[in-house]
């Protein structure tokens, strides 16, 4: 097998997919593929709404004339048949528009979760050095706020363009019909709205972006500040928090106010023109029902059918903001889905079955994208099937990212990996990972119960193999100590556990996966000595039979391994037992006296 065929050797980063710089329309308009039915009959009662709200001035016209023409001569049975159906347009109305407003909104929200969902898969696919770019906090906000402004454009884009455009052309064939010397004085108004609308909307979106930057501000200030609340109290530095946080809190408040005072100067200078209109609309009318050309029901249907002229206008502004933020909010979400995750399966990955846990780093080269230097060089090393293997050596020298190597966490720039003498990106991912355990000293646990976190290892456990993990573990006594035992909830990243606690949860979870290759990333190096004896008893039990990675701080842990490595910048200085190395004086030799000082 030749490893130095360039699919092999050339890493490759998360990088986007190219968009030819295009707003991709195909992409935006295939979410309404899946609920076409109910759009489309949101939009169909959109239009109906709207054509009976036409209806209604004509009837008011329509009344105000018999009245006016018979007076007391007007029948009853004409007033009640009229009003009866300005009555029935006003259900229609009434109806219609709740179905619009609750089914429309649905429509969105589904759409949303649609989008949501795709998008939350697809950033689990995504490699290690695309998260290691990304905060969780701008993560979780295209994951929400983002989709939350896309929803609205969703439902309320096509809905308000077909409803006031309905009432806009509905309202000028209406008006023109009854009098067109007024409808045009009427009309040579709406540009200056319309000027007036493109102005303030570009000062107003001006300031709605840099309300978005100035509350992404805040949000990263929050998000540093409580995830290290327990550094923050320890070193006492709640007044520096509060100041920083004060600081960006402030600068949002002061983008919010701008964008306040152009939203008050916007829509009452709007409102004027409005109140403008209709005096002229009234003066002229008044001049032609004087010159007999016009009639005072005429006029009365004139002035309920301006709002139909002035008010799509008067949206468009807002419409305009809604548009661009959900385009926005849109393009964000293409950004991270164009991303390519950097390892992924070949086309012809094959599935690994049990693995017997040989492994060989083969003229290994690496390094991190952030990074000028490789932080691995043409490194090699052989581990055989079961062997227990120690990693030791300055900070930096490459230890946990040789590990990492292995489940394919970071694709290596040069020479191969090997599991079972075959190149681990032989093998799909999820066999791949699913014959690698990993031990870290940072735990992570989830949100839930007790029980919850040791399935995790395997979701298809039942009760009585989570509780075999737990005790291979050493967790089952303090589990039934625990007020609902395994059903105990142990909160956000298991607060309400000890560290050695949580630890053993960690290995139980491993124990119930099972896997034939175990790396022990410092482990215990963050525990105390009691904590650290009762855990490194269970991962005594757990790294018998399989091949075991151990990346050790305290050197006074690893003197039991088969082989022990030792890692500097150079690449691997030294290896054998532990009493080997120690009588060869070497670097090994210091690092482990420096360990005692």
């Amino acid at each position: 097998m030749d490893f130095s065929n360039p699919r092999f050797s050339k890493r490759k980063s998360s990088k986007q997919r190219s968009s030819n710089g295009k707003f991709p329309v195909k992409k935006f308009l295939s979410y309404y593929r899946p609920h076409l039915k109910l759009f489309t009959a949101v939009l169909v009662c959109a239009a109906i709404v709207s054509a009976a709200s036409l209806a209604l001035p004509l009837l008011v016209r329509q009344l105000t004339k018999e009245t006016l023409a018979n007076g007391n001569a007007f029948a009853i049975g004409e007033a009640v048949r009229i009003g009866t159906a300005m009555l029935a347009l006003i259900l229609i109305q009434n109806a219609g528009g709740y179905f619009v407003d609750y089914k429309g909104h649905e429509v969105g929200a589904r759409m949303e979760r649609d989008i949501r969902g795709e998008l939350f898969a697809h950033m689990q696919t995504l490699s290690f050095d695309f998260h290691d770019r990304r905060r969780t906090g701008e993560l979780m906000s295209r994951l929400t706020h983002d989709l939350l402004l896309l929803s609205e454009l969703y439902h309320h884009g096509p809905e308000d363009y077909l409803k006031y455009s309905v009432r806009f052309v509905g309202a000028f064939i209406i008006l023109f019909t009854i009098d067109a010397p007024l409808t045009l004085t009427v009309f040579a108004f709406l540009p200056v709205l319309g000027l007036l609308t493109l102005v303030f909307n570009k000062k107003l979106n001006r300031t709605l972006t840099h309300n978005k930057e100035r509350i992404a501000g805040v949000n990263e200030q929050a998000e540093d500040s409580l995830a290290g609340i327990r550094v923050v109290q320890s070193f006492g530095g709640e007044k520096l928090e509060n100041g920083k946080f004060g600081q960006a809190n402030e600068r949002f408040f002061r983008s919010r106010k701008a964008t306040y005072r152009a939203e008050a100067l916007f829509y009452n200078t709007f409102e004027t023109v409005l109140q403008l209109i209709t005096v002229a609309a009234v003066l002229v009318g008044s001049v032609r029902i004087a010159g007999s050309r016009l009639d005072l029901a005429d006029l009365i249907a004139f002035l309920l059918y301006i709002g139909y002229l002035t008010e799509p206008v008067q949206r468009l502004a807002h419409m305009s903001s809604q548009l661009q933020e959900g385009v926005t909010g849109f393009q964000r979400f293409m950004e991270i889905m164009r991303t390519v995750p950097s390892v992924e399966d070949r086309p012809d990955a094959r599935r690994l079955e049990r693995a017997a846990g040989g492994i060989e780093f083969r003229g290994v080269s690496f390094r991190y994208d952030s990074r000028e230097s490789e932080t691995l060089n043409e490194l090699s090393l052989h581990i055989r099937a079961g062997e227990y293997v120690a990693l030791v050596g300055p900070s930096g020298s490459g230890k946990t990212t040789l590990c990492s190597l292995i489940p394919r966490f970071y694709d290596v720039q040069g020479g191969a990996v090997l599991l079972d003498g075959r190149d681990v990106r032989e093998w799909t991912l999820e066999s791949l990972r699913g014959a690698v355990g990993t031990v870290q000293q940072d735990v992570y646990l989830f949100g839930g119960t007790v029980e919850d976190n040791i399935r995790y290892g395997r979701p298809d456990a039942d009760e009585a193999q989570i509780v075999e993990a737990a005790r291979q573990a050493g967790a089952h006594e303090f589990i039934a100590g625990l007020p609902q035992g395994y059903r105990t909830e142990i909160g956000q990243r298991g607060v309400r556990l000890s560290g050695g606690q949580k630890q053993r949860l960690s290995i139980a979870r491993l124990f119930l996966k099972n896997p034939p290759v175990l790396i022990l990333d410092e482990a215990t190096s963050a525990l105390d000595n009691e904590s650290e004896a009762a855990v490194r008893e269970a991962l005594d039990r757990l790294a018998v039979g399989r091949t075991t990675l151990v990346v050790a701080h305290r050197l006074s842990t690893i003197r039991g391994a088969s082989r022990i490595v030792v890692l500097t910048e150079r690449g691997i200085t030294e290896q054998g037992a532990h009493d080997e190395l120690l009588a060869r004086g070497g670097i090994y030799a210091e690092l482990y006296a420096k360990s005692f000082i």
